[in-house]
């Protein structure tokens, strides 16, 4: 019809223009703050399965990279790329699972592979604290990537932090969240509305 043949003539004459308002839009405050939001919603996921993995004691170690890639340690596990959540952590650590021994990868919204093998740490213990596997992977990979390793422990069903090479162990669900909404810079809202980075670098243990 004569009106399908004006768009697509529109289109064509003014494709430059387009793509730069489409950038726009993708730069712009409202794409970002979406962005922001949506990868609330993923760290959610995270922190009610660890929080769900620590109450039934089952051992567990998510990584989160956020500028510098990890390709290798990926290829050292299962491909998965499937989007992150609760369900399919818990399912992934599920000890009669294939899947559950090693680590998980996650680089945005998006679960890369599972069954991971990261670097030991070459520190055996911290603070008095001798490190098993899971703990020493953390740190390990933490010393060599720009990462956060979370530890759930299948002894005590605890949870710790890794980063920068530190441990931090004994950390509520509240903490890993404001530990990660901070890591992945991602705005909460306040109650006016407004956007509040969260800041929650001074991790404390519980007592």
């Amino acid at each position: 019809t004569l009106t399908d043949i004006w768009v697509i003539a529109f289109t064509i004459l003014f494709q430059p223009e387009l793509r730069r308002l489409l950038l726009l839009l993708g730069r712009g405050r409202l794409m970002a703050r979406f962005f922001r939001y949506s990868m609330g919603d993923t760290i959610d996921e995270i922190v009610e399965a660890c929080d769900e993995l620590s109450q039934r004691q089952i051992g567990a170690l998510i990584v989160l990279t956020r500028t510098t890639g990890i390709r290798m340690i990926i290829e050292t596990g299962i491909s998965l790329h499937a989007e992150v959540s609760k369900q399919l952590l818990l399912s992934i650590f599920n000890p009669k699972a294939p899947l559950h021994d090693g680590a998980v990868v996650i680089k945005d919204r998006v679960v890369e592979a599972a069954r991971c093998t990261l670097p030991l740490t070459s520190v055996l213990q911290i603070d008095g604290f001798i490190m098993g596997m899971r703990h020493r992977s953390a740190v390990g990979i933490s010393e060599q990537a720009d990462v956060l390793a979370i530890v759930v422990s299948e002894e005590t069903g605890t949870i710790s932090l890794a980063e920068d090479g530190m441990l931090v162990r004994r950390i509520s669900p509240e903490q890993l969240r404001g530990k990660l909404k901070n890591y992945l810079n991602v705005a909460s809202k306040t109650d006016d509305g407004s956007d509040s980075k969260t800041d929650r670098d001074d991790l404390r243990p519980l007592e």
